[in-house]
């Protein structure tokens, strides 16, 4: 069974493996932990029987007219199971009062969060990709 939490009680470095599949320079666990443990809101979904963290979702805000969620990730072996629908509705539940919620993602994704509600727009970005294992 899965459950979903907003908090970081009784979780751990060790509850976080597997996550930044693919990146050339992820974060370590105590970076990921620093991630969730600085931004405003999160989500995550853990493995009930076990306590693995096997998805989470990120934002932060202003908390007066908009937030900006930087990561949405499941772990591979539990995609497809609607994991990451239910993190980002209730994220998206969680920012309701917020007049703009944005995100930027690979093109790939974004018929996944046409689904959800979002809407396809234009940004800018920077990307220091050999700063990916954070600061």
């Amino acid at each position: 069974m899965i459950k979903y939490v907003n908090s970081l009680d009784n979780i751990n470095e060790e509850n976080l493996q597997g996550f930044f599949v693919g990146w050339p320079n992820p974060p370590s666990t105590k970076k990921h932990m620093d991630l969730l443990r600085n931004s405003d809101y999160l989500w995550l979904a853990i493995e009930d029987s076990t306590g693995e963290v096997i998805g989470f979702i990120t934002a932060i805000s202003d908390n007066v007219l908009s937030a900006y969620i930087p990561f949405l990730e499941v772990l591979p072996n539990c995609q497809h199971r609607g994991i990451g629908s239910r993190l980002v509705k209730l994220m998206l539940n969680t920012l309701k009062d917020l007049y703009m919620i944005d995100l930027l993602c690979d093109e790939e994704l974004m018929p996944f969060y046409k689904l959800l509600g979002m809407f396809k727009s234009e940004g800018m970005m920077i990307r220091n990709f050999h700063k990916q294992s954070g600061k």
